[in-house]
């Protein structure tokens, strides 16, 4: 017996009414501009890993950037609006979705938590016109998971610092006004941030060629060769690795909405295709193991959805801890890799692609699994927490 498809199939939960009225026109918005302006042109930027800067000044326009940072011209959302914002970003395409989170969320998060007020003043508001670029530069070369020990220094001279040594897979910092570098002062032998700005002798940029993941975000690799910047340009309030936890765990759930808007994609194109392909005379919706692989789909979409919202619950509240936040990114990353995988299944020989969308979440989703904390090392943070024993040093 054949019976009508249920539009809430793709809101199996009714997840949208967990959503206030602000929120669900967030999304809306969101989702309207990933499916007019995003998802029509990607596909060659992807395959040929250019970034469509004719984008910015419509993401611009969607007043999203910035998220839950108030004042300074940010938009002041709710963790939930700023989450399901990020999620249909990632659901148009993860490498859109990674050009904000960087600009919005960790160059502008390390500003805002980390930064003076003079400094929040000269850089927050054009930041969230999208007029000023960001980036982020944390992972080097030779230090990947290990972030408190990274090896670029910053030696105080005179009324100036001088910058150097390498970072790597920095989002942005090809084309970005001004690049948030993590160092060493070797004065103090603590962690401090550097505002970089564009054009500074000593700053030099390669863009990451080969990418088989979020080939559309320009990530560099940055050589700092006595990159000297002003005293005034040392984040005021970066005192040690503590303050850049801070803004990684501001930014973490992020990577978990990213993930469910990967997924989302991954469920509702491959519940498309299997409803309108034909094989044996019939749709291929109707055999057990595909409705199988939908079903699975589903069960992880919902559950990452929920969780994902009652963490933005949780930070808004100010109870979110570290290991609350690794065990959302930790688990909706794990989840959502294995519901493209499973997208990619159903479309079969079609999976593989790019003209039918899920190879490039199948592909973008490798990249999410391991940047923000790979998925063991945010498993052993939770560790810590649960146990009271770190596991690493």
């Amino acid at each position: 017996m054949v019976t009508q498809a249920c539009d809430q199939a793709l809101d199996f939960y009714l997840f949208d009414e967990l959503l206030s009225d602000d929120e669900r026109l967030v999304r809306e918005r969101v989702r309207r501009f990933c499916d007019e302006e995003v998802i029509p042109i990607i596909t060659p930027y992807w395959e040929h890993a250019e970034f469509p800067f004719e984008l910015i000044p419509k993401l611009a326009e969607l007043n999203i950037v910035g998220g839950t940072l108030v004042g300074y011209g940010c938009p002041g959302l709710s963790s939930v609006a700023s989450g399901v914002a990020t999620m249909e970003l990632s659901r148009g395409d993860g490498s859109v979705d990674t050009f904000y989170g960087v600009t919005s969320g960790l160059a502008m998060g390390s500003i805002y938590y980390c930064g003076s007020e003079e400094q929040r003043q000269q850089w927050l508001p054009a930041m969230a016109k999208l007029e000023k670029i960001g980036a982020f530069g944390l992972s080097e070369p030779n230090i990947g998971s290990d972030a408190a020990h990274l090896q670029t220094r910053a030696t105080h001279v005179g009324d100036r610092y001088v910058l150097n040594g390498e970072k790597k897979w920095i989002g942005n910092a090809s084309f970005a006004d001004v690049t948030v570098i993590w160092a060493r002062n070797e004065e103090t032998n603590e962690v401090n941030g550097f505002l970089v700005e564009k054009g500074t002798p000593g700053f030099n940029t390669t863009v990451i060629e080969g990418k088989i993941a979020k080939r559309a975000v320009l990530n560099a690799h940055i050589v700092l060769n006595n990159c000297e910047i002003p005293e005034g340009n040392r984040l005021a309030n970066a005192d040690s690795f503590r303050d850049t936890s801070t803004v990684l765990r501001h930014t973490r759930p992020g990577v978990g909405w990213a993930a469910v808007g990967h997924a989302l994609a991954g469920f509702e194109y491959a519940r498309a295709y299997a409803m309108q392909r034909q094989q044996f005379g019939r749709p291929i919706a109707g055999f057990q193991l595909i409705q199988h692989k939908l079903v699975q789909m589903l069960g992880d979409v919902t559950a990452m959805q929920l969780l994902m919202w009652r963490l933005a619950k949780l930070r808004d509240e100010g109870k979110m801890t570290d290991g609350m936040a690794a065990l959302a990114k930790q688990t909706c990353a794990a989840k959502a890799r294995q519901v493209v995988a499973l997208a990619r299944e159903t479309l079969g020989g079609n999976g593989v692609l790019l003209e039918h969308h899920v190879a490039r979440h199948f592909a973008d989703m490798e990249a999410v699994y391991t940047y923000e904390g790979t998925n063991e090392i945010n498993m052993l943070v939770v560790g810590r927490e649960i146990t009271g024993i770190a596991a690493f040093v």
